[in-house]
């Protein structure tokens, strides 16, 4: 028996001994992971929303910014009576009583509204508070408020119903942009009642990082507003614009039509919000790739503009292949920079062949044909372009003058930027840098990249007087501003479909770049297949571009300058005098100069003493001239 009372007793000892263990065990060891999944059971987590960061332009000016938009949230074991409930916030929220009802009575922790619960407005936020129902609350949230509506909305894109990036800058920075979300804590029971010895927690939730972008948005609204000019007046297909520093590779602006609104894309077909053309689109350049390959046979001495000649008989035959000029009867005897400013394409096929094949090719690619520019942006395209191996003489020929060959916009702003600012690549960026939304200071700044190296300083040079000469002289007469250096190079290409060529549907466009002795901006518009007009470059994107360069140069800071190359006039130019020095003469001597401009006198006296504008601006024959006598 007392052998039995001792085992039984040590039985006893161990069991309570390893409850003791196991009880110690699960306090010290586990205690804050259990009590931490027990409060996940009681807790009930009403989520806080960060702040979405801020894009602005490079001069501060906001473009996307936020605007409070509640959600309202339900605890369905909070709710005492859910027909009630439902029955008036389905009046404020103008939504259906038994979709909201639905949500009250389901087995869940925590219900956000869906549909008209969501972004709702501050008043209607108010309304919903001053019932005061049990359970019913409101989460703080905001949605996007993009200030430009359709202007720039290719390149911001837009946020979905969770405020998260579904395109343009907003995908491609949003882990950035989004910041981390926060949250009230509360602890219940199961009927809803709050758990004693337990407080609410709040976590606050981590605003985004703000945007600053390369864009001005003064040469947005420019570029925006001939682009409208074009849409109207054309009917495009489509129509796009580039503006770059040449410098650096800043985007200055970027634009594509047809826009949408960002805060309503869904209203939208996706074909209109999925395709940023500037980046998306490929096709033949046409006569703007000239400039490539006139950069190349420059760099590789294979011509002397001045010296070299030329002569078109309007046709050029290539390994048995007929190449014609867009001239049918040809451009004569011609210098090479008559060449450039006719671009005649027998000339650039010449300029191809002194070059040879695998020349030609190796400097397309070094201008950064053929692979992505590596902008910040999404859905860039690469273009198509032969290997050195696969081209033969036709293929180098047709590449020469820009057919034969697709590439994107994007690429051709960047080359030529190349090609005029000295000879260095760049890439292409639009975010500058990011800020902290709380202090403000600078948290990573993105510095211009140089690629490469791809002609010398004294070519680039060449190139530039070439342009300048193209947009006096040549082609490129309707983007001629009057005190400006500006060149450019137009370009009409063929679009193709099923490998052969559309009759009468072109894409026009035209590249510029001011000051041509000094570049400060390169302008690169395309307007897709334009109705009621001859299809030219030179006819529909040169005026286009010309108007962008007047009133971009002067927000740039470039004013107006000596040395411009005197216009060419054709028949249809208007007549451009100085106008006179005034000041000083009196009224007898006033109407002497009334031949060459209208003179408006203000003021009372014998002698002008100001006059506007002011003596030696250029202007029409007949302008009006406003003078002040005192």
């Amino acid at each position: 028996m007392r052998v039995r009372m001792f085992w039984l007793l040590a039985a006893s000892l161990i069991a309570f001994t390893a409850l003791i263990v196991r009880t110690g065990y699960i306090q010290l060891s586990l205690g804050s992971e259990l009590t931490e999944k027990a409060e996940q059971l009681w807790g009930r987590s009403i989520p806080s929303q960060p702040e979405r960061g801020i894009i602005k332009d490079r001069n501060g000016t906001i473009l996307a910014g936020n605007k409070s938009a509640p959600t309202v949230y339900v605890i369905p074991a909070q709710i005492e009576d859910a027909k009630t409930a439902a029955r008036k916030l389905a009046a404020i929220l103008n939504e259906k009583e038994s979709v909201i009802y639905e949500r009250m009575i389901k087995r869940s922790s925590i219900e956000r509204l869906s549909s008209k619960g969501r972004n709702i407005s501050t008043e209607t936020a108010r309304k919903i508070t001053e019932l005061q129902l049990k359970g019913v609350w409101i989460g703080e949230d905001s949605v996007r408020d993009y200030v430009l509506k359709e202007r720039l909305a290719h390149v911001l894109g837009f946020t979905g119903a969770d405020n998260q990036g579904l395109a343009g800058l907003e995908a491609y920075y949003d882990k950035k942009l989004a910041g981390i979300s926060g949250s009230v804590q509360m602890f219940t029971d199961a009927k809803g009642e709050k758990m004693p010895g337990l407080s609410d927690e709040y976590v606050p939730p981590k605003d985004g990082m703000d945007l600053q972008l390369t864009i001005d948005s003064k040469v947005q609204s420019i570029i925006e507003r001939e682009l409208d000019f074009a849409e109207k007046t054309y009917k495009p297909d489509g129509a796009m614009a580039i503006a770059m520093d040449p410098n650096s590779g800043a985007i200055l602006a970027m634009s594509s039509r047809p826009s949408y609104n960002p805060g309503a894309f869904r209203e939208y077909d996706p074909d209109v919000y999925n395709r940023n053309l500037p980046v998306w689109s490929t096709f033949e350049p046409g006569s703007t790739f000239k400039i490539i390959t006139l950069a190349a046979a420059l760099e590789e001495k294979k011509v002397n503009l001045d010296q070299d000649h030329f002569h078109d008989p309007g046709h050029v035959e290539v390994n048995g292949s007929r190449l014609r000029c867009w001239k049918r009867e040809g451009h004569g005897h011609q210098s090479f920079l008559e060449v450039v400013e006719n671009s005649c394409n027998p000339g650039f096929v010449e300029l191809g062949s002194r070059l040879g094949e695998k020349t030609l090719f190796q400097y397309i690619r070094k201008f950064g044909f053929g692979q992505k520019t590596g902008i910040d942006l999404y859905g860039e395209g690469m273009g198509i372009l032969f290997t050195e191996e696969s081209a033969g003489p036709v293929e180098a020929a047709t590449a020469a003058f820009g057919q034969g060959v697709a590439v994107t916009p994007i690429q051709q702003v960047t080359a030529v930027s190349a090609a005029v600012n000295g000879g260095t690549l760049y890439r292409p960026f639009i975010a500058m840098n990011w800020t902290d939304p709380k202090t403000g200071k600078i948290t990573t700044e993105n510095k211009p990249k140089k690629v490469r190296r791809v002609i010398s300083e004294e070519t680039s040079s060449e190139v530039r007087r070439a342009l300048e000469s193209v947009v006096a002289k040549g082609t490129g007469r309707n983007a001629f501003v009057e005190g400006f250096r500006v060149g450019g190079k137009t370009g009409t290409a063929q679009k193709a479909k099923d490998g052969r060529y559309l009759e009468n549907n072109h894409i026009v466009s035209f590249i510029g770049v001011a000051p041509s002795n000094d570049p400060k901006v390169v302008i690169y518009t395309a307007i897709d297949n334009p109705k009621g007009t001859v299809q030219f470059g030179g006819t529909v994107a040169a005026p286009i571009v010309g108007k962008m360069m007047g009133d971009v140069l002067p927000i740039l800071g470039v004013k107006p300058q000596k040395g411009q190359i005197e216009k060419e006039k054709t028949w249809n130019d208007p007549d451009i005098i100085e106008v006179p020095d005034l000041i000083g003469l009196n009224k007898k001597e006033l109407k002497e100069q009334l031949i060459n401009v209208d003179i408006e006198i203000e003021g009372s006296g014998e002698t002008v003493v100001s006059q506007s504008p002011s003596a030696g601006v250029k202007a029409e024959r007949g302008s009006k001239v406003r003078v002040l006598l005192k």
